[in-house]
């Protein structure tokens, strides 16, 4: 230990020595680094599992409702008929409907000016299913799934403009001038990407304010999702939309094990073939199809196949930097070659002279590291304020702050290797009669 300390004190000099040259190899590895760390940074947001653990557990349903000349895949939506039919099942141990609309919030501050904010329609499930966090009382009873209450569950963030952050389980806001009673306050909870409902966007926010799926036919709520369907019918009515083949309701259950999700997929072919009994799914490749959370990030395409091939450009284009500061090691190196002449004639091993310089590479990749870093988080904050991204997308993960450095002094130590290698391969007889 006393050795590398001594080394990182002779590296810290030679930097110093050949400033402009040493600042160029920081430079160089820095933009390498900052390269490869954004495009992994934006990959590895993109591919996490926000279900863990639950993740074979919570199943995504679509069903091939759709006619003979219709689309040619699972739409990744049901119809509002099936959602409805599909919740009479008792076999899952949870199971949920839900969609996006948007209300106009108001309390009963005449002062307080409404705010038109995303409302998520859905089930008493669905906090369950997807481990909502309550910072105050909960989901609205399990009856108001099937009569009909107007009861709402809001976020900590919209609970702190509404009632200044209070407990407001019991008092009353209005949505669209309609009172609802709060039941339940949830912590911050946006899991990215959203698994949930992939159709409005992987990465956006969830939603501020939670309403029963029953309230859907009293209301005439309008989707703010996706909307779609493969054939002409008259929507007249709201009635007329519900009873319709039109997509926009994302259905979810949750099951115990393989045996249980098994039993629920040979009751969703039973379903499939009643609905043909009824005139409906008409397709030859009518059925259906259960996807755990990891199948349907994949199946949606949460990822997509250009983000891989960015992060593998992003390495090659860290190599070409690493090439570069190659020839500028080797050209600071072969320099003081006659200095070290001097150290091997005064008892000083190749080894140590080796080591020596791995420290001084060393330091150059950390501090390339740190600077491609901050070169990084710059790139990810204009990205956010040019394009609008998401925030999740475009906050520098924490695990970042280990795995660049790293990257860095593990690049530059392999480009150091050929550089310290020719310098303590030198005959040190031949510098000292130069001198």
């Amino acid at each position: 230990m006393t050795m590398f300390f001594y080394y990182l004190d002779l590296a810290w000099r030679s930097i110093k020595k050949t400033p402009l040259l040493s600042l160029l190899m920081v430079f160089a590895i820095s933009v390498g680094i900052s390269t490869t760390i954004t495009t992994l940074n934006v990959y590895q947001l993109m591919s996490v599992n926000p279900a863990g653990e639950r993740s074979d557990k919570l199943l995504a349903v679509q069903l091939w409702s759709q006619g003979k000349d219709a689309w040619k895949e699972f739409n990744a939506q049901v119809t509002y008929q099936d959602a409805f039919n599909l919740r009479k099942s008792e076999l899952p141990v949870r199971q949920t409907p839900m969609f996006v609309t948007g209300l106009a919030v108001q309390t009963e501050d005449a002062d307080f000016s409404p705010l038109l904010e995303t409302v998520r329609v859905t089930d008493s499930d669905f906090f369950g299913m997807f481990s909502v966090p309550f910072l105050y009382g909960g989901a609205w009873d399990k009856s108001v799934d099937t009569q009909a209450a107007y009861q709402v569950v809001i976020n900590e963030d919209l609970n702190k403009q509404l009632f200044a952050g209070e407990n407001s389980v019991g008092k009353t806001l209005f949505l669209d001038s309609k009172p609802y009673q709060v039941v339940g306050v949830i912590k911050t909870w946006s899991p990215s990407p959203q698994y949930y409902d992939l159709t409005t966007g992987a990465f956006k926010d969830s939603a501020q304010l939670f309403i029963p799926f029953s309230l859907t036919p009293m209301e005439e709520f309008q989707s703010w999702g996706n909307n779609q369907s493969w054939k002409r019918e008259s929507m007249d009515t709201y009635n007329g939309r519900l009873n319709s083949e039109m997509h926009w309701i994302q259905f979810w259950v949750e099951v115990t094990d393989d045996k249980q999700r098994d039993e629920y997929a040979q009751w969703l072919t039973a379903y499939v073939e009643q609905q043909q009994l009824l005139g409906r799914f008409e397709s030859p490749e009518a059925g259906a199809q259960l996807s755990n959370v990891a199948q349907w990030l994949d199946l949606n395409e949460v990822v997509p196949e250009d983000n891989k091939i960015l992060v593998g450009l992003s390495g090659l284009f860290l190599l070409v930097c690493l090439v570069n500061m190659l020839g500028l090691l080797l050209a600071k190196f072969l320099k003081r070659a006659p200095e070290v002449g001097v150290r091997r004639a005064i008892g000083a091993s190749r080894n140590q002279i080796f080591a020596q310089h791995m420290v001084e590479v060393g330091l150059i990749g950390f501090c390339g590291g740190v600077l491609g870093l901050i070169w990084a988080w710059g790139s990810l904050s204009m990205l956010s304020a040019r394009f609008n991204l998401e925030e999740s997308l475009t906050h520098l993960d924490p695990s970042m702050w280990i795995i660049a450095p790293a990257i860095a002094i593990c690049a530059a130590l392999v480009a150091g290797i050929y550089p310290a290698w020719r310098i303590c391969s030198t005959n040190p007889s031949v510098h000292l009669k130069s001198q």
